[in-house]
């Protein structure tokens, strides 16, 4: 049988659908890199001039593309990404520290080494955060519904800051906290759940925003209230595939079905006039 053209493709849920869900929540978490910011083009650029002078240099003949940005680092800790890019060539390297020189052939260094290049465009050229998303941040706090950012990224304050929107949440999970903390990172759910659990909020009661395959596993792994992909070009099936309750181009395309959802606003009776009853 053919499914209707407006049907949610895998189960996946309507936009209607997914706005009357997140309203019955009390807490949304949003990634940052892609979903409030975009801020993973410049860390693809980055992370571009790394790895294509890094093989160049090793005599590896097969390049750099973006879908190994997709598929090795999107969405996971700096270093972790650089590990996985690496293994996928077959090269190893020592592992380091975090201290390590940009210089240094480590893993660690060569994290820091693309660190150098993002926050460099980024102190040049400041950073806009999606309209649509800002959009959708004002429509969640309107329906009373607690915020905060949970990224992979240790430049999250920085991004924060340079989009204008630090004081718009009030706990920011980042890589640096993560580190601190001895937080698992994505895909693991951890950094969600704890960002959940400083909102007073249990992973039932809160949906998880992502744009990268491994944010929406943490949130399906975590069995959150919801998990709302964002496809900033990993693709729409990709993000289903990964766990997507619903999948959407840009955050603003939920702001009219969450004002629809949202409970119209109770008129005041006006006072009885009990004047009337004594004539």
């Amino acid at each position: 049988m053919t499914q209707p053209i407006d049907a949610p493709a895998n189960d996946t849920l309507s936009l209607p659908e997914a706005a009357s869900r997140l309203l019955g929540l009390r807490a949304v978490l949003f990634d940052l890199d892609g979903v409030i910011t975009p801020t993973a083009e410049i860390h693809m650029h980055a992370w571009a001039k790394l790895f294509s002078a890094e093989l160049a240099a090793r005599g590896i003949t097969e390049p750099y593309t973006d879908a190994d940005y997709f598929q090795y680092i999107d969405g996971k800790p700096r270093y972790d990404g650089v590990r996985a890019m690496l293994a996928s060539r077959g090269i190893v390297l020592p592992e380091g520290s975090p201290s390590d020189a940009p210089e240094l052939e480590t893993v660690c260094g060569l994290g820091n080494r693309k660190n150098s290049v993002f926050t460099a465009v980024l102190e040049e050229d400041g950073i806009a955060p999606y309209p649509g998303s800002v959009a959708f941040l004002d429509a969640v706090e309107r329906a009373g519904l607690q915020v905060a950012v949970v990224s992979s990224s240790k430049n999250a304050e920085v991004v924060l800051r340079a989009a204008g929107l630090r004081d718009r949440f009030g706990v920011v999970m980042d890589g640096v906290v993560a580190a601190h903390e001895g937080i698992a990172g994505k895909p693991a759910p951890d950094t969600y759940v704890e960002a959940g659990r400083l909102l007073g909020c249990s992973p039932a009661e809160c949906v998880v925003v992502e744009d990268a395959h491994s944010g929406v596993q943490a949130g399906r792994s975590g069995d959150f209230g919801l998990v709302l992909g964002v496809d900033r070009g990993i693709g729409h099936q990709a993000l289903i595939d990964a766990g997507a309750d619903v999948v959407v181009d840009d955050l603003e395309e939920l702001v009219a079905p969450l004002i629809e959802a949202s409970p119209a606003p109770q008129t005041p009776t006006a006072p009885h006039d009990s004047s009337e009853d004594q004539a």
